[in-house]
């Protein structure tokens, strides 16, 4: 038996190369698997459950159908799809994680994540991010009317990708201090997050022991998943 962790498949209409590699995912990977984690940014946008429509009702459908074969599934919101709802979720059969959750797979705690949090030197980001998931904002955002909240997504996205443009890998990356703080905060000696989409295995020191940061990759052009077995973890493609 496995677990399978996944991250940043940023699933949307228009590419439908992704989607076909991640139902393929689904279809040939997912047959020794217990548990499957999906770490956040799993759709590329979503302005709420009500905005939901034949593609993202078949990606549900999709993932319900493991749920049925007995295979459990779990979501974080990522940086794009925090207005995830319990909508999606109870079509989907998924249950909804914070960010962190600790958690524990064959006897070894592991802090999962989806890693923009650790990205403090965004600073601009991090008011961002700290706005729009305030509950009351979160709350307002899903009064406005689909076209207003298309609009804003759309206006947050170029946004988003003007400023990619400028910044400097190093604030978009993760801050190494804000690593090594978490595992202490939560005494663990293993975190996973994707967000970065550099997948590796990084090295490191926390509660004075040696650690590991393993990062998930995106999808494009080929997906990274994470394969946790009672024997070990390992990086693989996911198809």
């Amino acid at each position: 038996m496995s677990i399978l962790l996944i991250a940043d498949l940023h699933l949307n209409e228009e590419r439908p190369d992704i989607t076909e590699a991640f139902l393929s995912f689904l279809h040939n990977k997912t047959k020794d698997c217990e548990a499957l984690y999906i770490l956040g940014d799993f759709f590329h946008v979503w302005i709420g459950d009500d905005a939901m429509g034949e593609f993202e009702h078949t990606i549900a459908r999709q993932l319900k159908k493991l749920t049925e074969q007995g295979i459990k599934i779990y979501l974080m919101h990522g940086n794009r799809d925090f207005a995830i709802g319990k909508t999606f979720c109870k079509l989907a059969g998924c249950t909804l994680l914070k960010d962190p959750t600790l958690t524990s797979f064959y006897g070894t705690p592991v802090l999962l994540s989806h890693g923009d949090i650790l990205c403090t030197k965004d600073i601009d980001y991090q008011k961002k991010r700290r706005f729009y998931r305030n509950p009351l904002i979160l709350f307002l955002l899903r009064l406005l009317s689909l076209k207003k909240r298309k609009q804003l997504a759309a206006k947050l996205r170029a946004e988003s990708k003007m400023k990619k443009g400028i910044k400097s890998a190093d604030i978009m990356d993760v801050t190494p201090e804000e690593v090594v703080k978490l595992l202490e905060k939560y005494k663990v000696q293993l975190l996973v997050h994707g967000h970065t989409h550099r997948p590796a295995i990084h090295q490191l020191i926390a509660n004075q022991q040696h650690a590991k940061r393993i990062v998930l990759g995106d999808w494009e052009p080929n997906g990274k998943v994470l394969r946790v077995t009672s024997e070990g973890m390992s990086l693989e493609p996911a198809n």
